[in-house]
């Protein structure tokens, strides 16, 4: 049993959010830190937009940051270690929980100083495949002065998560209204979602 993979889950429905500090390795989490950084400088990321397919769109004002898409075919071997740490939870989800997952997709998502995510759904409304939302951070010395919280509106109030190198945010896409509050330092992290396809 994966100690990590099974304290996500515990978390999760307990109180609809999980969250680990140890999902990845710190090894791998400075390397793919050091892959979006090269990225970045190459400029190789795009602005973000919301909707999918023909219907996404760009605006400033509901979301400020630039992401690039994570995939096998790169031939990373930081990208591809994370896959493999990714289909392996995929595994152990389906197998203790029977939640039918087939696929994912990720991306990383830098927030320059300033920029922010306004309050949305995971979920398309006009595509139910996005099963759980997962994020994991990148940001060492991380302070609370720094902003750029992940906000995650609940039944019982609101969660505020400081987006610290190492953890693992784990969510039903469908479920939970969240946003990011404005960085005041660059902040960096892998999103993505678990799906049925």
């Amino acid at each position: 049993m994966d100690t990590d993979f099974e304290n996500l889950i515990t978390r999760y429905l307990s109180t609809q959010i999980g969250i680990t500090e140890d999902f990845f390795s710190k090894i791998l989490t400075a390397q793919l830190k050091e892959n979006l950084l090269t990225l970045y400088s190459q400029n190789s990321l795009l602005a973000a937009g919301t909707g999918n397919n023909k219907a996404v769109m760009h605006n400033n004002e509901v979301r400020s940051d630039a992401i690039y898409w994570l995939d096998r075919k790169h031939n990373n071997a930081s990208e591809d270690a994370f896959f493999d740490r990714i289909d392996d939870f995929i595994s152990y989800l389906n197998k203790t929980c029977y939640t039918g997952i087939t696929s994912c997709e990720f991306q990383y998502s830098f927030y320059e100083t300033g920029s922010f995510y306004t309050k949305h759904l995971d979920r398309f409304k006009n595509n139910s495949s996005r099963v759980f939302s997962m994020v994991s951070y990148l940001n060492s010395d991380w302070e609370h002065k720094d902003g750029g919280h992940l906000i995650v509106q609940q039944t019982v109030g609101e969660q505020k998560i400081a987006p610290t190198q190492g953890k693992t945010v784990f969510f039903k896409s469908d479920e939970l209204l969240h946003e990011v509050e404005v960085t005041h330092a660059p902040r960096m992290s892998i999103a993505g979602w678990l799906k049925r396809d």
